[in-house]
């Protein structure tokens, strides 16, 4: 159907129109092979799995993300596999590898991918971006994306709660002509509350924009201002992280989700009204050369050609232990650690 986003019209496909029973038609002959168990492998599979598809997972053997694998149910040798394996038994491969891990494994992917298969992505980064990655699919199979909006473990989450996660979903090549069909019963497969039309460029640039933006760059850049501002005007830990933190994640994030930015604010005191109404615009004023500047840097692919530099080095992984590590060591982290122990329902 066709939905009014403030003043533009966009396509929107519900569970109404596309329920799972057709999902499950469109789908019935068919071998999902999700490849990778890390980030969004686990929601994915697990969802597809008990809304009754045929899946497998491919994985590498003797990894801690196998071992979380056959701890959530998968049999090896029956839906559990290495790889190639997965690759050569699924009809559609689900690419859900890290995007330094995707490069790595195309070469075995590729050789797997024969006429009227179809090649699935969460994220748009590898064939966006195929000068640098040299992903570039066969001309005869499917090519398409489903890219829930949230973590593979809040789409398990939702999904469990009887909920759905919005995602996106676009269809970058038409190789059989059933593309969109199976893109969409995937789409409802894998738990989605909406699916919303894009295409793979768009899905990356606003993805990596928003990674390193509100979702998660900005917003611990701000808290770490707030706070370091706090604590240097006399206030304690605790006290800075309540009011920087849980008051917005616990309190105030739930109401916008659930009215809107404009109903929080006519629901909260006069003095908050005021100061918001005051505020917001200076910081838009503030942050918007940055993200002007962040968005420039996804659009001319450096901030691509940074994650395959970063991620495909070996010491990867413990260097970004150590990044990570100062994020955890922060006292604005461990204040929150203290915090989260404090919530009523964890006593």
């Amino acid at each position: 159907m066709k939905l009014k986003f403030g003043t533009v019209e966009e396509n929107v496909v519900t569970r109404d129109e596309f329920p799972l029973e057709k999902a499950r038609e469109v789908l019935k002959n068919e071998v999902i092979a999700v490849l990778g168990y890390g980030v969004q492998g686990p929601g994915q599979a697990l969802n597809l799995k008990d809304n009754g598809f045929n899946v497998i997972v491919g994985q590498r053997k003797g990894t801690k993300t196998w071992d979380k694998a056959v701890s959530d149910g998968w049999v090896p040798g029956v839906t559990l596999f290495d790889l190639e394996e997965a690759c050569k038994r699924g009809t559609i491969l689900q690419f859900l590898l890290s995007d330094a891990g995707q490069i790595a494994l195309w070469p075995t992917v590729k050789k797997h991918l024969t006429p009227g298969k179809a090649l699935y992505f969460s994220h748009g980064f590898g064939v966006t971006y195929k000068e640098k990655t040299g992903i570039i699919p066969p001309a005869d199979i499917d090519v398409i994306l489903v890219a829930p909006k949230g973590s593979g473990t809040s789409l398990r989450r939702m999904f469990v709660e009887g909920r759905g996660l919005n995602s996106s979903y676009a269809v970058f090549q038409d190789g059989t002509g059933k593309a969109k069909d199976r893109v969409i019963a995937l789409g409802i497969g894998v738990g989605s509350g909406y699916l919303f039309e894009t295409d793979f460029y768009r899905e990356v640039t606003s993805d990596l924009t928003g990674e390193r933006g509100t979702l998660m760059g900005a917003i611990q850049g701000i808290f770490a201002a707030q706070y370091e501002v706090l604590r240097a005007n006399g206030h304690t830990p605790s006290e800075a992280f309540n009011e920087t933190v849980e008051e917005l994640t616990q309190s105030l994030m739930p109401l916008v989700a659930e009215n809107g930015m404009d109903w929080m604010y006519a629901n909260c005191s006069t003095t908050a009204q005021r100061g918001a109404l005051d505020w917001w615009k200076p910081f838009r004023d503030a942050t918007k050369p940055v993200f002007e500047a962040l968005y420039e840097s996804v659009k001319t692919g450096k901030e691509a050609q940074k994650s395959i530099d970063s991620n495909s080095k070996a010491d990867y992984r413990e260097k970004l232990e150590a990044e990570l590590k100062e994020l955890r060591d922060s006292e604005m982290w461990q204040a929150g650690a203290v915090v989260r122990q404090l919530r009523p329902e964890n006593n």
